[in-house]
């Protein structure tokens, strides 16, 4: 028995190479989003069951995994000495988790009470697991730690979403934390607020904005970014600014960008001598786009053409984009990464759990194009979900997380999901059937 273990095992880490999905995505030209919203202005949206047609065929659990993609800038930060170097690797780390949310308008599918998800990349050096840990509120917590054992990347996010008549505004609320032992550091941030606009009429499009503090615990160093909002005429559209503090709260350099595109960084004072200078006000001409100052009343607005950052003299790069593939508009404008996240090889059957979403029916109807019958397996899962809390409910027999636990983020003694090792061991007794 255990060879043959170690041999799935092996496999599992070989770098998936799927570059499209089974089938391409449905017209939702048809359907009309607002007849199901327009009862829920300034409500929360957690509760509100959507038509399958207005998903992308991944779980929020697999979307989550998508913070990994770029993982060779903590690989960049575990390699230098100096900490406000590692501060700057991390800070564009910070910024792509977030870029692979570009004109991605699909809503991934709610995970169930249980669900989990597994993914072990050895060409990116880590391996990740996360569990839907709580229904109401839905929270999705997770845990990737290095290959190497020289990083540990965590934390439990709860997505609060609201409609505000135009738009659907989804507030990440949870913290994410970042460790590396070798330094004995930890660096925490939270995720700034996403934005879908045009829900009613015009090409849907996507903002970020917020601010994000990332802190280094040890060092007590710290990046300051602002995700701007679209702002008048979409002049701010999708702009990072930022810059980083040293102990003594010195700024020592500014970061800037898109977070869309790229994310440079340069010294604080050549920045500040840029903008009196009057060219910080010059940028590569693109469609002129066109916003209200209000977010939540948003109109149409262009897509950016590529490259849109002015560089200014002095900077240097810290994080590009990766290219879309040719074919992602078809495919739900998936990247590279998402693509391979539901793909399941026959190797993996009999290794992962039963509760891994790879195996869940209505995504997995979904990949492969048949939007009625992920429809009924939706319905059905959900149908379930609502007996089994409806059952232990009754019987007072609370539903219990088989791989985290609650208790204190040990770094700010904020409320977290922390995992509970034994995951990885491969022995899966005694777990729900969700499916």
């Amino acid at each position: 028995w255990q060879q043959p273990l170690n041999i799935l095992f092996v496999r599992l880490y070989i770098p998936h190479s799927r570059t499209s999905l089974p089938a391409s995505m449905f017209s939702r030209n048809d359907f009309s989003i607002w007849s199901i919203l327009r009862k829920c202005i300034g409500m929360e949206l957690s509760k509100i069951t959507m038509p399958v047609i207005f998903n992308e065929p991944l779980s929020f659990l697999q979307r989550l995994t998508e913070y990994m993609e770029h993982t060779y800038l903590i690989h960049q930060a575990n390699a230098s000495s100096d900490s406000i170097e590692r501060m700057k690797c991390v800070a564009a780390f910070a910024v792509s988790a977030v870029a692979s949310q570009w004109e991605r308008t699909g809503k991934p599918f709610n995970p169930l009470l249980g669900e989990t998800y597994e993914l072990v990349r050895e060409d990116l050096g880590f391996r990740l697991i996360s569990e839907q840990v709580s229904h109401h509120p839905p929270v999705s917590a997770f845990h990737a730690e290095g290959l190497k054992k020289d990083f540990v990347f965590h934390g439990s996010i709860y997505p609060k979403l609201k409609f505000w008549g135009k738009s659907v505004e989804a507030e990440p609320k949870g913290i994410i934390t970042l460790e590396l032992p070798k330094y004995n550091e930890a660096y925490t941030w939270t995720n700034p607020t996403c934005c879908v606009h045009n829900l009613i009429v015009g090409q849907l499009w996507i903002e970020q904005y917020g601010n994000v503090e990332v802190l280094n615990h040890k060092t007590g160093e710290r990046c300051c970014l602002n995700f701007k909002p679209c702002g008048l005429f979409g002049k701010e559209l999708h702009k990072v600014e930022g810059y980083i503090l040293d102990k003594s709260k010195k700024k020592v350099c500014s970061l800037y960008g898109k977070w869309t595109e790229c994310m440079y960084i340069v010294d604080y004072a050549a920045l500040e001598a840029h903008k009196k200078s009057g060219k910080g006000t010059a940028e590569k001409k693109s469609s002129k786009p066109v916003c209200t100052p209000s977010n939540h009343e948003a109109e149409e607005i262009s897509l950016p053409e590529a490259d849109t950052v002015e560089v200014i003299p002095g900077s240097y790069l810290l994080w590009r984009i990766a290219p879309r593939p040719v074919n992602s508009t078809e495919m739900y404008s998936f990247t590279s990464f998402a693509m391979q996240l539901n793909e399941l090889d026959k190797d993996m059957d009999g290794l992962i759990p039963k509760t891994d979403c790879r195996l869940r029916p209505d995504i997995r109807a979904m990949e492969n194009g048949d939007i009625d019958l992920a429809s009924e397996e939706k319905k059905r899962l959900e149908e379930k979900q609502r007996a089994a809390c409806k059952t232990h409910s009754k019987s007072d027999d609370e539903l219990k997380t088989k791989w985290f636990q609650q208790g204190q983020n040990p770094h700010n003694g904020s409320q977290d999901w922390l995992f509970s090792t034994g995951y990885w061991n491969r022995n899966y007794p005694l777990l729900p059937d969700i499916y």
